[in-house]
């Protein structure tokens, strides 16, 4: 499975069984994502959900980040090599206002899952357009879940609701599920250079320098809130990767019902060495791997070169240290 198109085609229907409407006809609520989860197109048709598109500017003409409509991948990712500026913005709560209040005309209950909080302001919009919806529509269930992890981390996520749904789980059901159930996917990435972060203002131009000269890669995770945060530096991209598959070793489930994805920013060779890697693992030489590309949102930050792997592992939680267990309890006290 070398490309996207090929590695995802048939994934969900190998997870939903062979008939694909059998999948979504015990369904008894509309679920809303955005497009941040990076889906790649095969996969979020077969799901029969509703994306909202996040908005992003590239050479000062903006676009909606929606199955790279506009343009592809390497289109997207060349520009940027070349020097051109992406930039992007939060979901306004006027767009979520629209969504949800369509969504309440339906009636159907409604579970939105959004980009983490730790990464984007746009949560906070889907909450107020939530409350401005529920007060117009006081019998409407509408649920909204910030899923506390980026990217393809919300796609596995996602694919895991729907086919609870398909099960006839209700929109709360599949809220409290996935409130408990964010935590035990794992991602783990690196980047080919620090220059999208530098330009976003994430890290210090001159950090950016160093390490391009250093030739340091990053291995990148996200933490308990969904914010980046840094595991390791590595001397080259071979070890970058190399980490990468020693994490997933170590925290992989095991379980070969639930898929894995790996999403790049156009640098599928290299996404192609981690699925080797992971076939080469006992049990997964036939586990359903998705591939997908990183969206321009996120693509805008990270920049090309970007390679994650996201899987089904132990509760995160576990692993936190002394001082944020402190800290969560003293906000769950609250």
């Amino acid at each position: 499975m070398s490309s996207s198109s090929e590695a995802s085609s048939g994934s969900i229907m190998d997870l939903a069984g062979d008939d694909i409407e059998r999948f979504h006809a015990h369904r008894t609520c509309h679920i809303i994502v955005d497009s941040c989860a990076d889906f790649d197109p095969d996969v979020v048709n077969q799901l029969g959900v509703e994306v909202i598109e996040f908005p992003y500017v590239i050479d000062g003409v903006e676009h909606f980040d929606g199955s790279w409509k506009s343009m592809t991948a390497h289109e997207f990712y060349d520009r940027m090599r070349k020097g051109a500026r992406a930039t992007t913005s939060a979901v306004t709560p006027g767009r979520y206002l629209e969504v949800f209040t369509k969504a309440a005309q339906n009636g159907l209950p409604t579970l939105y899952m959004g980009l983490t909080g730790g990464l984007s302001s746009s949560i906070d919009a889907a909450r107020q357009a939530a409350a401005m919806v529920k007060e117009n529509y006081p019998g409407f269930e509408l649920y909204v879940l910030d899923n506390l992890c980026p990217s393809a981390a919300a796609e596995l996520l996602s694919i895991e609701v729907v086919r609870l749904a398909g099960n006839g789980l209700s929109a709360r059901e599949l809220y409290d599920w996935a409130c408990d159930a964010r935590y035990f996917i794992q991602g783990y990435f690196t980047l080919d250079s620090f220059s999208a972060l530098a330009a976003g203002g994430r890290i210090p131009p001159a950090a950016a320098q160093v390490g391009g000269k250093l030739d340091i890669k990053p291995e990148l995770s996200y933490d308990l809130n969904g914010s980046l945060t840094l595991r390791g530096m590595c001397r080259g991209r071979k070890k970058a990767l190399r980490a990468i598959i020693k994490d997933f070793k170590e925290n992989y489930s095991h379980d070969s019902s639930l898929p894995i994805a790996i999403a790049t920013s156009d640098s599928e060779k290299d996404g192609d060495w981690l699925e080797k890697e992971i076939r080469k693992e006992p049990g997964c030489e036939d586990v359903v791997i998705i591939r997908s590309q990183i969206g321009p949102v996120i693509g805008s930050h990270v920049g090309p070169g970007m390679v994650a792997l996201v899987f089904w592992g132990g509760d995160r939680r576990e692993k936190i240290s002394l001082t944020d267990r402190i800290a969560r309890k003293i906000k769950n006290s609250k």
